[in-house]
């Protein structure tokens, strides 16, 4: 059993909350905006001092609807400054917050509210309002929601008048609840009580609420922001585009609350590009879904000029870059062939600029987590100039775990633990974690959080991995999801199915084989990538269905599978395919709102595809 910790920098009185962080940044006098918020087509800066006015005012509007501490209080809304807002001010009212995806179905809210208790709700708009007076005909309870928006306003920092979130506001500022009331609720809460009930995204059944601390967010915050100073340090920015309701993007934000960072949000894909380039983040969060988008469409623009082959060069180039830095150590010029250095040079010239150019210009650094990453994608991105970071971690663990650090980076690991953190390796392979950041249990459920921890109070994390010797983490896969043929060999899907995808033209992969005679994959095709990748090659328009049959997406798709196998054992080969006619998503059931991939939910739904994959062997 093989183990290495990371020593905590920075303790915490048992009286801090996560509210502290917010008022330690204010009494800091760091005058660096702490928010960037878009109002109509402009972004404007938001001071401490009026983001924590602000709170106040809605605080006594809470604590005036009676709102008690330890109450629960459901947030339904896409990224946005407002998340933020709201979230605060629960806080600050001594009460728990309830993140719910805005893409939540009536029965999701349903169990979520039943489970939690939560009886306010604020949501962004009338549709997610309509969505919870659905659900509430089941719950059978009376429940207040709040909307950010009223009806026909579209944003509610400029409709002062009309936005139910601003009349709030006005309601705090007029109320008889004096400051000492606000910090009376505010001040009771300590660092071991429960922060926020983060419910999983119900990869492996119904979700459960997991009990996330302020020690959780505080202690990671303080100790993490130290520990990545040169990614987050104090006066960058960044836009956090993923969903607040996961503890991922939730975590950094307040990391970068205590770092003196400033944070953009955004909630919509369509404008991401644009926004990126309005607010020139320095350090972005994604997952790999969002870096794979970048690659093909930065491939896809090549191919439409006629530069596709230039493209090409400049990817093998950049990997080889970055791959030769990994095999001298650290330093990136000694013992790198002149012609590499020049062909490098030659590409940070003409081509990579336009690549950083979609993160905003200023980038310098990205961190993935989430889910694995292929490490030529990594490799890519760093050797053009954007320092990739993978990191792992789960919503029971407050996201980060383990990290690569800017001046500490093994591609194809996961990094070394934070601070104050312990991985394990079980004699089986499992990943074990305890530190700051491990949960306190799953809300209501004392079964599963009884079985969620081993006998010395290590987290139970599901996933399989290795430390090498300096201590960095990868992870191999699913302990679930390792699939047993009929031959008996044990492979693990995760990698495989990253090297697929590596195929622009390849939107999921789900690796099937269990007490099967061969390893056999479903296939999905990216609708976006379908359209650029017919023109590159001559053919007229093909719909998902029609590119399912055609024999050279079955040419391109077989040398993705041959390239994987390359990686693994005969035994452990891609043997048989099938492209499906449709592709995985969050509405099919089959993807989370973090883009995670529901693999139980795709081999019950596509049970028959998978038998046809096998059929002619089970026939001789």
């Amino acid at each position: 059993m093989r183990e290495v910790s990371t020593k905590k920098l920075i303790e915490l009185s048992p009286h801090f909350n996560t509210t502290n962080l917010l008022l330690d940044r204010l009494a800091s006098g760091n005058e660096t905006p702490l928010f960037s918020v878009k109002r109509g087509a402009s972004w404007v800066d938001v001071s401490t001092a009026d983001f924590v006015a602000d709170v106040r005012l809605l605080t006594k509007t809470l604590i005036e609807e009676n709102v008690k501490p330890g109450d629960r209080v459901a947030i339904m809304s896409r990224t946005r400054y407002e998340w933020a807002l709201v979230e605060q001010a629960i806080w600050f009212a001594g009460a728990i917050s309830v993140p719910i995806y805005e893409t939540s179905s009536p029965f999701q809210v349903e169990w979520i509210l039943r489970d939690s208790g939560a009886r306010h709700v604020f949501t962004e708009e009338p549709q997610h309002a309509a969505v919870v007076r659905a659900a509430l005909a089941s719950l059978g309870e009376e429940v207040t929601i709040w909307p950010f928006e009223s009806a026909g306003t579209q944003n509610s920092l400029d409709s002062i008048p009309a936005s139910g979130l601003q009349k709030l506001l006005m309601q705090g500022a007029s109320s008889a609840i004096t400051e000492a009331d606000v910090e009376h609720a505010r001040s009771g809460t300590r660092l071991g009580d429960t922060a926020t009930l983060v419910y999983t995204s119900g990869t492996t059944g119904r979700p459960k609420g997991c009990m996330m601390t302020h020690a959780n967010f505080s202690e990671v915050a303080v100790n993490l922001a130290p520990h990545m100073a040169k990614v987050l340090g104090d006066g960058e920015r960044t836009l956090m585009f993923l969903p607040l309701a996961h503890v991922f993007a939730r975590a950094v934000q307040q990391v970068c609350l205590h770092a003196g960072s400033t944070i953009a949000h955004t909630p919509s894909a369509a404008t991401l590009v644009e926004d990126m380039k309005a607010v020139k983040p320095g350090f972005l969060l994604a997952v790999p879904r969002i870096f794979e988008k970048i690659r093909a469409t930065a491939s896809a623009t090549a191919e439409s000029a006629g530069k596709g082959g230039l493209f090409a060069q400049a990817e093998a180039v950049a990997i080889e870059y970055s791959k030769a830095a990994d095999a001298r150590g650290r330093g990136f010029k000694s013992r790198r062939s002149p012609l590499l250095l020049a062909k490098h040079a030659l590409f940070n010239k003409v081509l990579y600029p336009k690549l950083r150019a979609v993160l905003g210009g200023n980038a310098r650094y990205t961190i993935s987590g989430a889910s694995a990453l292929n490490p030529d994608l990594a490799h890519f991105f760093r050797g053009a100039g954007l320092g990739l970071l993978e990191g792992y971690g789960l919503t029971e663990t407050t996201a980060p775990a383990t990290v690569n650090l800017a001046d500490d980076v093994r591609v194809g690991t996961v990094g070394i633990p934070i601070p104050g953190t312990t991985i394990r390796i079980a004699p089986d392979g499992e990943v074990l974690v305890r530190g700051i950041g491990v949960f306190a249990g799953y809300h209501n459920n004392p079964e599963a959080s009884a079985g969620a921890f081993d006998a010395e109070g290590f987290f139970k994390t599901g996933d399989t991995g290795s430390l090498d010797e300096a201590g960095f983490l990868s992870i191999t896969g699913r302990k679930k999801d390792i699939l047993v043929t009929a031959g008996g060999k044990n492979v693990a899907p995760g990698p495989l199915e990253e090297y697929v995808r590596a195929s622009r033209l390849i939107s999921q992969v789900v690796v099937v084989g269990e007490n099967r005679p061969f390893v056999g994959a479903l296939i999905t095709l990216d609708a976006d990538e379908l359209t650029s990748w017919c023109r590159a090659n001559g053919l007229p328009a093909m719909s998902l269905k029609q590119a399912a049959a055609h024999p050279l997406v079955r040419d391109t798709v077989q040398r993705a599978i041959d390239a994987a196998n390359t990686t693994v054992s005969q035994a452990e080969n891609i043997r048989k395919f099938l492209i499906l006619e449709e592709d995985f998503t969050e509405e099919s059931g089959h993807m989370t709102p973090s883009m995670k991939l529901k693999r139980n939910s795709v081999i019950d739904a596509y049970a028959a595809q998978i038998d046809a994959i096998y059929l002619p062997v089970q026939r001789l």
